[in-house]
């Protein structure tokens, strides 16, 4: 099965929390603090890989969770740093923000790695926190928690060439006869279900080949299959464009011409600019004067140089070849897509958010507090006490009292709940 497009979940590995510890030997009854720092979360990054072709992995597994950093012990030991998780995806793939959209990075080369979320950072141990003043704190830092993030991948199939034709126009047979593309073949409409990649070899050059699915009049609104993998030929550098000459369909070979450009520039202003190779397909069903009269027909109507060939007996295959290449020879490739400079991975850590709670406590929330709160043990005395007056100069005690705040009332941080007293 060939899947392009999917949304999954991710999120960083959590830091480690700092350790509170105090050393203790036979030699020594009270060496002072001795915790360790905690483990930093791991990374979730994207690998692009010439080695895969479509999304079909992430059918099932949507979720993917790195691991948390290891908490800090005695002895000034730092916990281990969580694993990071490496995602593999095709090139080509585009990622994006499933809340704006917006894309994120563009891996269409082999190797390409983007760091999609870095981990938490871990918590200072107690020894972190000594000082002249404090020789012995009694806390330390709780490890930073991440948040798991929704991405869109999105493949855009990365060829040098696209075929394009109306259903049966012959692109599957094209690629098979240039390429060591095995694509299923059969005269009837939409054979090709999903793009197919070829690598055709010339003069001891490459380049690859996608057999674009059968576009139809109306596919850059949604009709039939085609619409749906237009996008896999926007990078492409040059189109060969299949035109069934033996109308062996019963269509307008010079109209089923004119649909699919038209199809293509509607699509995609760029893309409708792509230089193209037109190919007349088919010529071994047509006798050499209705043949004749065929392409001088074209050539009234368009003033385009055009190829004829014929996969079933091989007849202009190689000299279509020789030209690809030439042209591509001329053709730089795309550049990749512009890339948005979007706040995905921003860790908040300045919002205050007050709410009141459904027995009317005050409920202080946000990332301000989430950061605040990481180095405050709430049920130590003194780490308490130090909590309360950072409340106080943090101005929070203030938009509280905006909202209504009276002695008496309760206030509830992250989990914790007190009275306040004036």
């Amino acid at each position: 099965m060939f899947l392009d497009r999917t949304k999954i979940f991710i999120k960083a590995g959590n830091g480690g929390n700092g350790a509170t510890s105090f050393l203790h030997t036979k030699q020594t009854a009270d060496g002072g603090p001795d915790g360790g720092e905690g483990g930093k979360g791991g990374d979730i990054i994207f690998q692009s890989s010439k080695d895969l072709n479509t999304l079909y992995d992430f059918r099932f597994h949507k979720k993917f969770y790195a691991d948390n950093g290891e908490n800090g012990s005695s002895r000034l030991k730092t916990g281990a740093n969580g694993k990071d998780i490496i995602i593999r995806v095709p090139c080509g793939t585009v990622l994006l923000d499933a809340e704006s959209e917006k894309v994120i990075a563009d891996l269409y080369e082999d190797g390409m790695r983007f760091v999609a979320l870095r981990g938490g950072n871990g918590g200072h141990g107690n020894a972190y926190y000594k000082s002249s003043i404090k020789k012995a704190p009694h806390f330390s830092q709780l490890g930073e928690e991440t948040k798991p993030k929704e991405v869109i991948l999105e493949l855009k199939t990365i060829a040098d060439v696209g075929l394009v034709g109306f259903p049966n126009a012959g692109k599957s047979t094209l690629l098979s006869c240039i390429s060591n593309a095995n694509p299923k073949i059969a005269n009837y409409p939409f054979t090709t279900l999903y793009p197919n990649l070829g690598v055709c070899e010339v003069k001891g050059e490459t380049f690859v080949v996608a057999d674009i699915p059968g576009l139809i009049e109306g596919a850059s609104e949604g009709q039939g299959l085609g619409h749906y993998f237009l996008k896999h030929i926007e990078r492409v550098r040059l189109i060969v464009h299949l035109v069934d000459v033996s109308q062996s369909d019963g269509r307008d070979f010079i109209d089923d011409y004119k649909k699919i450009n038209k199809e293509l520039e509607l699509y995609s202003i760029e893309l409708s600019k792509t230089p193209q190779i037109v190919v007349l397909t088919k010529i071994d069903l047509l006798d050499e004067a209705t043949l004749k009269e065929r392409i001088n027909n074209f050539k009234n109507n368009y003033n385009e140089e055009c190829f004829l060939i014929s996969g079933a007996t091989f007849s202009g295959i190689e000299e279509l070849k020789l030209k690809i290449l030439e042209k591509l020879s001329k053709i730089p490739k795309k550049p990749p897509l512009q890339v948005e400079k979007v706040d995905f991975d921003i860790k908040d850590k300045e919002s205050i958010v007050i709410s009141r709670d459904d027995e009317g406590a005050f409920v202080v929330s946000g990332g301000k507090i989430d950061e605040f709160v990481r180095g405050v043990v709430l049920s130590d005395t003194r780490s308490f006490a130090y909590f309360q007056k950072r409340l106080e100069s943090m101005g929070i005690i203030e938009m509280l009292k905006e909202k209504g705040l009276k002695s008496g009332h309760t206030i509830k941080i992250k989990g914790i709940a007190f009275e306040y007293v004036e």
